[in-house]
């Protein structure tokens, strides 16, 4: 019997996932439709991610453009920086990393790597500099709801280096910030009852990165046992 690439669980999780973004979408939305693709493209991400397949990266890429120009809309000038300045360059070049660490040669599984402590620790100092460096930044801009931008940023700084350097703790990283975007948009939606589409479109990416980090844990035990 053929095995399926996607088990019956991950496309469980997947379904509902575009199903709850449709139906926010429809209830809170029904206009900006930018906002529906960029939603789709995400959760799509998310999956192949998960299986640390390169192709989450691609779309991660597309994901980071659009979500920037969503920001823009409403003056989350941090968010569009971020996205447009950071993760979207990051995701090309965990992209290019992707492809050159595949797991046993295959494409569609990327070598999980084992950080040492030194360089975590390196990566707190770098994230630290960026936080302050952009707090003053999104200041200059008059970014709407500065501290949850900011703090987004440095999530989103650690996720993508994280990525980049092929961890589990990638998915942690992103969880985070999922939650800081949930913060950061539900502030948006008091103004405006349509950006709650987008709260939940970030609740939902919470789920997928929590399971992220679940089946990357599972691919690096699985690989550990293999080289064995």
């Amino acid at each position: 019997m053929k095995k399926h690439y996607f088990t019956k669980a991950e496309l469980a999780l997947w379904i509902c996932s575009v199903a709850l973004i449709v139906t926010a979408f429809c209830i809170w939305d029904r206009v900006n439709f930018l906002t529906l693709v960029a939603s789709l493209i995400g959760v799509t991400s998310l999956i192949f991610c998960a299986k640390g397949n390169p192709v989450g990266q691609v779309l991660i890429i597309i994901f980071a453009v659009l979500y920037g120009i969503i920001s823009w809309m409403v003056a989350y000038y941090g968010e569009m920086i971020t996205y447009v300045g950071m993760t979207a360059p990051m995701a090309v070049y965990a992209l290019i990393v992707w492809l050159k660490n595949p797991f046993a040669g295959k494409r569609a599984e990327v070598k999980v790597n084992r950080l040492r402590a030194r360089e975590y620790i390196i990566m707190a100092l770098i994230a630290a500099a960026v936080t302050v460096a952009f707090y003053f930044i999104l200041e200059a801009f008059h970014t709407a709801n500065l501290i949850p931008s900011t703090i987004s940023v440095t999530t989103s700084f650690v996720a993508v280096y994280l990525t980049a350097r092929r961890s589990p703790f990638y998915a942690l990283a992103y969880a985070a910030n999922d939650i800081v975007l949930i913060v950061l948009w539900s502030m948006a939606a008091a103004a405006d009852p349509s950006c709650l589409s987008v709260v939940i479109c970030f609740c939902v990416f919470l789920v997928n990165d929590l399971y992220g980090f679940v089946n990357w844990m599972r691919m690096q035990r699985r690989q550990a046992r293999a080289e064995a």
